[in-house]
């Protein structure tokens, strides 16, 4: 246990003099605030831009099939009817023809025969929540 101690103590006295190596090597490295960063995503085997004094420039190469696609992220299909649930189309289908008779409404001759039927699964639907 006091060996562990003994080399913690040590890590914390040398890992910072290594920390303030590093900042002043990057501090030198870029200490001019003038300095753009240009981020370009090149298609294919399109040519990366070279970098000048005054402009990094940084590429990301994607395939040939990528290059007149919509981006990635605003290809979402949230609202695609394969990517609903089982069970909310299931509910959308049941309600499918609820008029007439068994349907509880003022529609069709038989309407007021389904009020039961629709209290019943309102009772159930009440009772499985609580």
């Amino acid at each position: 246990m006091k060996k562990l101690m003994i080399a913690a103590a040590l890590a914390g006295m040398v890992l910072p003099g290594l920390a303030s190596a590093q900042e002043r090597e990057i501090a030198g490295a870029v200490d001019d605030a003038s300095v753009k960063i240009n981020q370009l995503i090149v298609y294919g085997d399109d040519p990366c831009p070279e970098s000048t004094a005054d402009q990094i420039t940084v590429c990301a190469r994607k395939g040939e099939n990528e290059r007149f696609r919509i981006p990635e992220a605003l290809r979402s299909e949230s609202n695609r009817p394969a990517n609903t649930s089982w069970t909310t189309r299931a509910e959308a289908l049941e309600y499918v023809g609820r008029s007439g008779t068994d349907s509880c409404s003022p529609v069709g001759a038989g309407g007021f025969t389904g009020c039961f039927s629709q209290l019943m699964r309102e009772a159930r639907a009440e009772r499985l929540v609580t």
